[in-house]
């Protein structure tokens, strides 16, 4: 009985989690982050440019993480590759860092016990890891443009930077898929007046299985241009994910037109064109950004107690524990 009930739990937990479909499939993240660094402009630099095929292979590496041979690293990241946005409409502007944004959840699942506000791992942290990764590439930047400065071998700050590049496509790449700003990941919920699918294999069917049958989608290179600096990164991205999640109806409704099924549409083949030709466009205006600002320097360290922050766990969750920053 015991097995039989852990079972329907396991069973339970992939049918609810959105995280365990592979996002875009290899052949959608890799096509992502080789057509950035192919588009990497003079003015950045070029050992970034001359990694694509080490970035176009880095652009899949989180799903690799999502195992069950690894199961506490599965655990931990799988809240990161989506955002249940609808579940946050209640908290904007969304706050700047992971923490702010639990400690938002918590306080208004304690002030309203009655609303449909599930915990915050449920709802998903796709935007924070992004800019926590958009982040360690600056930093790599900076220790390149420190160690090219002092005259110094720069391949260790190279070899950082490469591999946060990469690593970031891969989240900016998820954040280019409806299903993974929404409510609606994998089979509609709710409200269904136009008779959207519920089947729960709508996602991989989407941006999985249609890919990997349809190559031609991955050809999106004249869809991206010149990269941008992003004045305001963070609140950027959110209306980046803003208007990914904005196109999920759309997608149900090539769905319903059997749009994703073996060829599909010439409708669908473009859609799922655009969207991966928007993941490109982002993912290389991040990196741009990351190489411009990374040319300031932070102000020096002089010690001092920092701010402290605390949060109580309320009633209804005991499980969570207290935190400071």
């Amino acid at each position: 009985m015991r097995k039989l009930s852990f079972s329907l739990v396991a069973i339970a937990a992939i049918v609810l989690l959105p995280t365990f479909a592979r996002s875009w499939g290899d052949q959608g993240h890799t096509a992502i982050n080789r057509v950035a660094a192919e588009k990497i402009p003079a003015d950045m630099p070029q050992f970034l440019k001359n990694a694509t095929s080490r970035i176009a292979w880095e652009g899949p590496e989180p799903d690799r993480w999502r195992s069950v041979l690894e199961k506490t690293l599965n655990a931990a990241q799988a809240p990161e590759h989506f955002i249940n946005l609808e579940q946050v409409d209640w908290l904007k502007p969304l706050p700047p860092d992971r923490y702010r944004f639990i400690q938002a959840i918590y306080e208004y699942r304690a002030q309203h016990p009655n609303a449909d506000v599930p915990q915050p791992e449920r709802i998903g942290f796709q935007p924070y890891v992004t800019i926590e990764v958009f982040d360690r590439l600056k930093v790599a930047f900076r220790e390149f443009r420190r160690a090219q400065a002092g005259g110094r071998s720069t391949a260790d700050a190279e070899a950082n930077a490469i591999f946060y590049a990469g690593w970031l496509g891969h989240y900016v790449g998820d954040g280019a898929n409806p299903m993974h700003t929404s409510i609606q990941y994998n089979g509609w919920v709710g409200a269904n007046p136009k008779g959207y699918t519920t089947a729960h294999d709508v996602h991989t069917k989407m941006e999985s299985v249609f890919v990997g049958a349809n190559p031609e989608v991955t050809r999106f290179a004249d869809s991206v241009g010149a990269p941008k600096h992003l004045d305001h990164p963070f609140e950027d991205y959110i209306v980046y994910l803003r208007e990914s999640q904005s196109q999920i109806e759309r997608a149900y409704e090539l769905e319903k037109a059997r749009g994703f099924d073996g060829k599909g549409t010439r409708e669908s083949r473009e859609f799922i064109r655009q969207q991966l030709g928007r993941g490109s466009q982002m993912l290389l205006n991040m990196w741009y950004t990351a190489w411009l600002d990374s040319a300031k320097e932070p102000e020096p360290w002089r010690g001092g107690k920092q701010e402290q922050r605390y949060w109580k766990a309320p009633k209804e969750d005991r499980s969570a524990q207290a935190f400071k920053e």
